[in-house]
């Protein structure tokens, strides 16, 4: 393994999440840079924010190549990842009962069985691909690329635990995260989601609100508007961990064996090399 790539993989996703975080929470940062909220700007930030996202996943990708997999694994660890995020896209064709979507499950299996990295490209393109499916391109998609892309990579972080307690550590994971993941969206519209943006509107950002009464503001607009909805989607989450969590991730171990499988060689012996064929032989 080469630590060097592993850090450079890591370093390119912990920037591109720096990115992330920033796009996220500006509406709460606005007053320290005393800077107007200009919905104009958005078409500025929304395409470049995409394109560092797509940076992103691509470095991360090469990077996994290089010092996850070795030979033949290589092709076989993007060829995973290319059917894992392609059967995970297509559940999005599955219609969402009040917020509750299949696609979280492998998502976050694939980034505890697979890694962070791994994770974080699982969930960045399946939203990816599954908007591409089904026309849900615009300027949401990137901050979606973004929130899913973070449960993959925080699922990696997740302890190996065995047993019950292993589906139980996952389950409360993605019940956690389908809270999280709908505070996470709403904040990429909420400023400009009030009908006169100019005033005061009880649950809406205005302009001149410090960050604390941005915060608070906040909390009372998810209460209200999206608390019961992101309910459904974790308890969505926990139940398809419960029932389905067990049989996918042996599948995925299993799959793990077989492309980070290397032939053993005795320490200190020279590497393998393929036989030469005989050649024939000149004596008469």
């Amino acid at each position: 393994m080469s630590w060097g790539k592993q850090r450079a993989s890591t370093l390119v996703l912990a920037l591109a999440s720096a990115v992330g975080i920033l796009a996220f929470l500006y509406p709460f940062l606005l007053p320290y840079v005393n800077q107007p909220l200009d919905e104009r700007d958005r078409g500025v930030v929304v395409p470049l924010l995409f394109a560092a996202l797509a940076g992103a996943c691509l470095l991360v990708l090469l990077f996994e190549l290089q010092w996850r997999a070795l030979g033949p694994s290589r092709s076989r660890l993007v060829a995973l990842l290319g059917v894992l995020v392609a059967f995970d896209a297509a559940l999005r064709l599955i219609p969402s009962l009040l917020g509750a979507s299949p696609i979280f499950l492998l998502i976050i299996l694939a980034g505890y069985c697979y890694g962070a990295e791994f994770g974080f490209l699982m969930g960045s393109l399946t939203l990816l691909l599954s908007a591409l499916i089904t026309g849900g391109v615009g300027p949401w998609l990137p901050y979606q690329m973004l929130a899913a892309g973070w449960v993959g990579m925080t699922a990696g972080w997740l302890p190996r635990l065995r047993g019950r307690w292993e589906v139980a550590l996952l389950a409360a994971f993605g019940a956690g995260w389908g809270f999280l993941f709908g505070a996470l969206m709403n904040l990429w519209f909420w400023p400009f989601a009030a009908p006169g943006i100019e005033q005061p509107v009880g649950l809406y950002w205005h302009p001149g609100m410090s960050p604390g009464e941005a915060v608070w503001t906040y909390a009372r607009f998810y209460l209200a508007t999206s608390l019961a909805f992101d309910g459904t989607r974790a308890l969505g989450n926990a139940a398809l961990v419960l029932f389905l969590g067990r049989p996918v991730i042996a599948v995925l171990d299993r799959y793990r064996e077989r492309f980070t499988w290397q032939p053993w060689v005795p320490l200190g012996s020279p590497p393998l090399q393929a036989p030469e064929r005989e050649r024939p032989s000149n004596t008469g």
